[in-house]
């Protein structure tokens, strides 16, 4: 039994959803992948907070009508999988990751903003940085000369107790 035509339409609004509020949007081929790759897949893409779907080609393509993903409209072909994220690097990276480890997934390219992506594109995506790592390395940055300043203020306050201690007891 296929899809009735109420359910076909929140389909599209749901894909339509994704496309419009993603940063990116990562195309990827799942031919020959087996139901524990898929989940493993998933939960991978939750761990990351990246949205992960497996679409029907027809409805996605009516879904990316007046969005970002119209540009890539031709790329839904065959079993696609699509990775949606805020984090640009996100999707990119968990893809990438994930297909050097199972040759069965296969990344078609993407979208990032207006720039349409090849899997070059997205394997130079994945290996950037994720937002999360940029704002550790960042945190570490701005906490380091604090870090020093407080070492530093404490060293001359320990040497005076010290004076302080020694003459009293010479006293």
């Amino acid at each position: 039994m296929g899809m009735t035509r109420a359910r076909k339409q929140e389909e599209i609004e749901d894909l339509k959803g994704r496309m419009e509020n993603s940063e990116i949007i990562v195309l990827t081929q799942n031919t020959g992948l087996d139901a524990k790759s898929i989940t493993d897949l998933r939960l991978e893409m939750r761990k990351n907070e990246v949205g992960f779907k497996v679409v029907k080609n027809t409805l996605a393509k009516i879904a990316a009508k007046g969005t970002n993903g119209e540009k890539i409209i031709d790329m839904f072909a065959g079993p696609v999988g699509m990775a949606t994220s805020q984090d640009p690097v996100a999707a990119a990276k968990v893809a990438h990751n994930f297909a050097k480890g199972n040759d069965k997934l296969v990344i078609l390219g993407g979208i990032y903003g207006d720039m349409i992506l090849d899997v070059a594109g997205v394997k130079q995506l994945a290996s950037l940085p994720s937002l999360d790592e940029l704002r550790s390395k960042i945190i570490g940055l701005i906490q380091a000369p604090a870090q020093k300043i407080a070492q530093i203020t404490q060293i001359p306050a320990q040497q005076l107790v010290g004076v302080t201690k020694a003459y009293a007891e010479k006293g």
